[in-house]
């Protein structure tokens, strides 16, 4: 049952792909007024398979959404590694309730979000193709300055835009930095084929080369290309540079290389890069203003990004509905910037451990998938073929292929649970 206060406060949220709509979710229902904007002129659909694992599921389920994921899942029933010649080596089988490279919950990042976007009430203002160019803060709210709308004030804003939030680099530019770790990713969607099969296939060639293919429920393929290189701007080429350059440095790779170069080449619309580094900002938010998901702490793909943005929205919303709720109950119902900082407060010490953990890869692990010898791919290998051995894959799967550590104790916020 909602809050409601004598004066409903207004919240900002930015970004409308995983942790901007589930925080939307748990503050409407908690009472707030919430405005959900989204750079982009229409709802993203694209992107590539991400999982949900771990607390990610508890929190589908206190939404009221976990049997609708369900129905949308990949399809993909595990991950293999492979050699040259396509014969897997490691086989690591998709198993109910349990989550190894492949996790019970994979899914499109663009069907999930729209699952997230659709569950939201009408009560919520939602706005497409604007964002916010500066915000200024003073004791009673926070006024932002739009690229294109009128300015507008509220009580808090939500900064959920993902890695590369623009509205972070102006509001938190001196308390950001970047931990780079080496790798360079291309990922795009290429046709199917009748040899394709339902599981992930992951190739490591020398040179710190790897390639990968996974089903979807599109009736096409997700792949992806990466490897080791330093910095180099690569990730700001225009598409057709990209794609020269990847060609080159995938030439003799083996495997499905090729096919997957000619894939990308053939869907422009739906290939892009990503520069696998770790944003590190000293504290998540500041006065009125809070970072949420992959604009605190996101990283290359760990498989954990979904789940702590699901999480990481979850406490958000909690802890700002029980402010709002002694607010309600002992003054007038405002939200004062001191209740904001206490729910921030206890939002980042419930949280920053489990997120450095999940994202904070160790150093040169990436690398370390990215051999550059063949020796090193063989040490690749005989590793893999060791976790994969049955006396070991359970344990591998928990301890050494996922990254879900320092896993608090989900708090249970009346508000956010459906009924």
């Amino acid at each position: 049952m909602s809050t409601t206060p004598h004066h409903r406060p207004r919240v900002l949220v930015t970004g409308a792909s995983i942790a901007g709509p589930t925080v939307a979710w748990g503050l409407d229902r908690s009472g707030f007024d919430v405005t959900l904007l989204e750079r982009s002129p229409e709802q993203r659909t694209t992107g590539q398979n991400i999982d949900i694992r771990g607390l990610g599921r508890d929190v589908l389920r206190s939404m009221g959404l976990r049997d609708t994921v369900m129905q949308h899942l990949t399809g993909e029933q595990g991950t293999r590694f492979v050699g040259e010649d396509g014969k897997p080596y490691a086989v690591f089988p998709r198993a109910e309730g349990e989550d190894g490279p492949t996790a019970e919950i994979e899914i499109l990042r663009g069907t999930f979000a729209g699952i997230l976007v659709d569950a939201l009430p009408e009560s919520i203002d939602r706005r497409y193709g604007d964002f916010v160019v500066g915000a200024e803060q003073d004791d009673s709210g926070v006024r932002v300055r739009y690229d294109h709308g009128a300015p507008e004030r509220f009580d808090l804003v939500v900064v959920a835009e993902g890695r590369s939030s623009r509205t972070r680099r102006i509001l938190f530019a001196d308390e950001t930095e970047y931990r780079d770790f080496g790798v360079s990713i291309a990922y795009g969607t290429i046709d199917r084929t009748p040899d394709d099969v339902d599981l992930w296939d992951w190739y490591t060639a020398s040179r710190g080369r790897v390639a990968s293919i996974r089903p979807d429920n599109e009736g096409t393929i997700r792949a992806s290309l990466s490897f080791e290189s330093e910095p180099m701007g690569f990730e700001r080429l225009p598409v057709d540079v990209q794609l020269s350059i990847l060609r080159e440095r995938f030439r003799g790779a083996g495997w499905q290389s090729e096919r997957i170069l000619d894939g990308f080449a053939a869907r422009p619309d739906e290939f892009y890069t990503q520069r696998m580094e770790q944003v590190v900002v000293s504290r998540w938010s500041k006065g009125r203003v809070v970072l949420l998901g992959d604009a605190a702490w996101g990283s290359g793909p760990t498989g954990m990004g979904t789940t702590l943005s699901l999480v990481g929205a979850h406490v958000l919303a909690g802890e700002l509905a029980g402010e709002l709720t002694r607010a309600g109950r002992d003054g007038d119902g405002t939200l004062a910037a001191s209740a904001v900082r206490r729910a921030a407060g206890r939002y980042e010490g419930l949280l920053r451990g489990y997120a450095d953990s999940a994202q904070g890869l160790p150093r040169g692990g990436a690398k370390l998938m990215h051999p550059s010898s063949r020796l090193g791919v063989r040490a690749v290998q005989t590793a893999l073929r060791i976790a994969a051995s049955a006396p070991v894959r359970r344990f591998a799967q928990a301890n050494l292929l996922t990254s879900e550590k320092h896993v608090p104790v989900l708090p249970q916020y009346p508000t956010l649970q459906m009924v």
